[in-house]
């Protein structure tokens, strides 16, 4: 996979860390494997929605949760509708029986 400056195009080796034609810090970023968005059954406090959208995006749950709350009280209840539709159209993650590995994604 060819890397490019951000800056002024020039082509890149994957290890430079700096732009040999402008002297520009290059940051690769490693690529991002997200999980699923689903309402996982472990970690969930009412509906599982703030643990799926932090699960799914790699974020931190306790900030999604914290988020979650002050917006109940900030948004004029866009947050709640939200919240339910996340409840309602977010799929719980399956069930597993033990012994069972799941299905190569």
């Amino acid at each position: 996979m060819p890397f490019f400056c951000h800056r002024c195009g020039s082509g890149l080796p994957p290890s430079a860390r700096f732009c040999s034609s402008c002297g520009t810090v290059v940051s690769v970023a490693a690529p991002f494997h997200s999980r699923p968005l689903v309402r996982p059954f472990l970690g969930r406090q009412i509906a599982g929605v703030c643990l799926g959208v932090a699960q799914a995006n790699g974020w931190d749950v306790t900030l999604v949760r914290v988020l979650t709350v002050i917006g109940f009280f900030f948004s004029s209840g866009l947050v709640g509708v939200a919240y339910l539709a996340g409840w309602i159209g977010i799929p719980e993650e399956p069930i597993q029986m033990p012994g069972t590995y799941p299905p190569n994604v």
